[in-house]
This record gives structure tokens, sequence and C-alpha cells, in this order.
């Protein structure tokens, strides 16, 4: 067997219709449009949701969702990139300084990603439980 024996399946590949070929095609005239109507013209058609002047569907139904304007005020931070700073204590400036945040941010969470080997002093940031173990298994600490 080679590729070019390979055929699609019996009854696979329909055969389009032949439209605006006369009547004996079968769809001859107006090529299946009907008689008169937006529909029955060639461009005539309306954009996607029009429901014939009705209120459309998706205006009908409510506005769903939600973005917090506090998320863009907060910024995650991962273990390893604590090793960055080369300061003793790290805290908002530190992070701010070194890049590690934006400016604008005023609430920072150390998460569990990577893994620290550097004892490391945290000041004013929060930390998950599994991020504050292995900062404190490398000889860290964390203040408030």
């Amino acid at each position: 067997m080679h590729l070019n024996d390979i055929s699609p399946g019996k009854g696979a590949k329909k055969v389009g219709k032949r439209r605006g070929r006369g009547h004996s095609a079968g769809q001859g005239k107006t090529s299946g449009r009907g008689q008169k109507g937006q529909k029955s013209r060639s461009g005539g058609y309306h954009k996607v949701g029009f429901e014939g002047g009705q209120m459309p569907l998706q205006r009908r139904l409510p506005k769903v969702g939600f973005r917090s304007r506090m998320a863009r005020l907060t910024a995650e931070l991962r273990l390893h990139e604590l090793e960055i700073p080369t300061a003793k204590v790290v805290d908002m400036e530190v992070l701010k300084a070194a890049n590690l945040v934006p400016a604008f941010v005023t609430k920072v969470k150390v998460i569990k990603s990577g893994k620290i080997t550097k004892a490391v002093k945290l000041k004013g940031l929060v930390v998950t439980k599994g991020a504050r173990a292995d900062i404190e298994k490398a000889g860290g600490s964390i203040e408030n």
C-alpha cells in the first residue's frame, strides 16, 4: 500500500451543490435563496448576534465577572528570588530597589516556589506556610 492508494471512505466527501447552473441542475435562478428578503440579496446579511431589532441575547443577560482593584497593588515573590538582594533585612524597599516587585506595589507575598539556601531575615512581608517552613529551615527568620 502506498500513500497514493489511500482514498476517503465512501460517503465521506460530499459533492457540493452547483448553484446557479439552471433549473435542470435543481438550483437555478434564485440558487436556493428564495424570492425576496435580506437573505436573498448579495451581500445582504446582518452582524453576529443581531436578532432583527430585538434586544440581542448578549445584551439581555447581566454582566458577569469581577476584576479586583487590589490585585494590582499586590505581588508574589518566589523563594529563590529572596537570595538576589544583598541586604541583611529584606523588606519592601529592598525588593523595589532590586526590581523584584513593581514600584506601586503595597503588599508582597512570598510563596513556596523554588529553593532557598541563604539565611534571610524578612520584614513586613506576607509568607505562606510552606515558604515559612523553608525559610526557617535555611536559618532565616520572619518579622511582621
